[in-house]
This record gives structure tokens, C-alpha cells and sequence, in this order.
């Protein structure tokens, strides 16, 4: 099932399962029942939004051993997580804004995993049955502030550094997808996510272990190699097989 969020003539920010080319209304919401409005709107009609606003926005980095490798990092032990401004999400379609600076700001693509079920201390075999679904993510960085600050937060916090969508896909097997990213349609990013360190299943269980998960908290799970600098018009196209693409342009 495909769901996205939508405002139809201006109505305030609904969620809908996406059939074709036509979009029908979740009436009791993202975690409610899923019951279905009876008539369609289409898809045309409807302005499309980030398929969610986190509740919390967790990080885990260095989750792809050929990414640390090309950062000149380790591989850490057990996740690494942080936690970035979920006011930094946008959708598809929308635009990646610069901050005027000469910074180097560099995109990576990833997959992320909405929460639909709360937990704490959730045991790794119970881990996926908390999930909702998952989309596609631009974990945007400044990596001179990533430098300078000796930690994540504010380099990755900025408005519009999180790209997510374009929907929410619950009905899929998370353990061996394609993920590419392309900048002006050439492939920067090639990898599967069997190749993360740690397994969402493991993710899961350890952040739960810290704190609590809730519904609507987003977890991004790493990027794979091919990181590099993002400039004012480049077109970012992060395609996740089952998901379909997450398209933004980059501007100052």
C-alpha cells in the first residue's frame, strides 16, 4: 500500500492511498483503521506534501561499510545515532535551499523507516511489527559544519535538509533493495541495503533500548557509498525499488 499526504482545496494536511492515478482518503488517519473513502480524488487534484512531519528524526550513521571507508571513518561497534530537527523535512518536488555560504553541503541518499507502533526495550524479533512502512530520504549534510562542530545536529538541521518520500510503502520487505541516486541523471549512488552494518531490525532494538519509540518517529538508516557535493541547480533523483523516487532541485 502506497500513502501519501495531499491538501485537497485547501484543506488541512490529509493522508490517502495511492491506486494508479487516483488518491482515497484514509478517514481514520495515518494509524488509525484503514478504512478507505468510497470516491477517489484524483491524483492531479491534489497538492502532494512530505508523506510525513516526524514526531522525532533519528540518524544512524556510518551504516554502510563502504561509506565510512570513503569518509576515512571506522565502522562503528553498535549504531551511532543522532537526532536532527525534524523542521528540516520537505517533500518531493520541493526545493533543496543552499545556505549562502561556501560551504562544502553534500547529499545522501537512504532509506527511512516510519514508526507506526510505540515501543521501549523492543526485542529485535518484534522490531518490524512496529514499522508502518518506509520512503525514500536525502540526508543532506554541511560537512565543514559537521567538521567544525565534532558532532551532527546542526549540519544536518537546516530548512530543507531532509527530503522524504514521495510515499510511504507498507507492504514491503526492507532487507535487500536497490537504492540509486542520480545528480542531473548520472548515477552517484549504487547500493543495497543488505549492505548495512547494522540491520533495521538491530536499529530498532537499540534505539528503543535508549529511549522510547513512537508513532510517527522516522528513522534514517544510513547511506552507501558515492556521497558528493550538491550545487544550485543540480536535479537529486533518490529511487528506492518498491518506493518509487524522490525528486528535489537544488537552489541557493
Amino acid at each position: 500500500m502506497k500513502i501519501i499526504r495531499y491538501r485537497y482545496q485547501g484543506s488541512e494536511p490529509v493522508w490517502g492511498v495511492l491506486r494508479e492515478e487516483n488518491v482515497y482518503h484514509l478517514t481514520e488517519g495515518l494509524f488509525g483503521d484503514r478504512i478507505l473513502a468510497e470516491e477517489p480524488v484524483p491524483l492531479g487534484q491534489v497538492e502532494r506534501l512530505a508523506p510525513i512531519r516526524p514526531r522525532k528524526l533519528i540518524a544512524v550513521g556510518r551504516n554502510y561499510a563502504a561509506h565510512a571507508a570513503e569518509k576515512g571513518n571506522e565502522v562503528p561497534k553498535e549504531p551511532m545515532i543522532f537526532l536532527v530537527s525534524p523542521t528540516a523535512v520537505i517533500g518531493s518536488d520541493e526545493v533543496i535551499r543552499l545556505p549562502n555560504t561556501m560551504d562544502r553541503i553534500e547529499f545522501e541518499g537512504e532509506l527511512a523507516v516510519v514508526i507506526g507502533k510505540e515501543g521501549k526495550g523492543i526485542a529485535r524479533e518484534n522490531a518490524l511489527d512496529h514499522v508502518l512502512g518506509y520512503t525514500a530520504a536525502n540526508d543532506i549534510s554541511n560537512r565543514d559544519l559537521q567538521k567544525k562542530d565534532g558532532q551532527f545536529t546542526r549540519a544536518k538541521s537546516f530548512d530543507t535538509f531532509k527530503p522524504l518520500g514521495p510515499v510511504i510503502e507498507t507492504d514491503l520487505d526492507p532487507s535487500d533493495l536497490r537504492l540509486v541516486v542520480r545528480i542531473n541523471e548520472e548515477i552517484r549512488q549504487d547500493g543495497r541495503t543488505s549492505d548495512m552494518v547494522h540491520a533495521i531490525q538491530d536499529q530498532i532494538a537499540f534505539i528503543s533500548s535508549i529511549f522510547p519509540l513512537e508513532q510517527g518517529d522516522v528513522i534514517l538508516t544510513g547511506t552507501p557509498a558515492g556521497v558528493g557535493p550538491l550545487q544550485p541547480g543540480d536535479r537529486v533523483e533518490i529511487t528506492i525499488e518498491g518506493i518509487g523516487t524522490l525528486r528535489n532541485r537544488v537552489e541557493e
